[in-house]
């Protein structure tokens, strides 16, 4: 069960950066060199490394490398697993559940 959770984690944690949310947003309009993002977001390219790590372990962004250069997108399977994902920890139930004579 653990490892759902660990994997769920690893999702949400690519939202919640305000330079990842940006580097998403350029994705939007299609596959992007790593050289586009660093221009456009006037940051380095370690720091873009790392934002890029985490996209691509949560699974949200893809990536491929051709010569020197490594090209990002968007990977549109996992993201409709990201909104499933956000739907199901945020219902609520129409009964709670009852255990041990507590309400949950």
């Amino acid at each position: 069960m653990e490892k759902g959770y660990e994997k769920t984690a690893k999702v949400f944690k690519a939202f919640c950066d305000e330079n990842r949310l940006m580097i998403l947003e350029m994705l939007q309009s299609g596959e992007r060199c790593a050289c586009e993002l660093l221009e456009e977001l006037h940051i380095g390219q370690s720091t873009l490394s790392h934002h890029m790590k985490i996209l691509c372990d949560s699974g949200i962004v893809r990536s491929r490398k051709e010569g020197k250069w490594t090209y990002y997108a968007i990977n549109e399977e996992v993201t409709e697993l990201a909104k499933k994902l956000l739907i199901q920890v945020t219902s609520v139930e129409a009964y709670p559940k009852v255990r041990l004579g507590k309400c949950e």
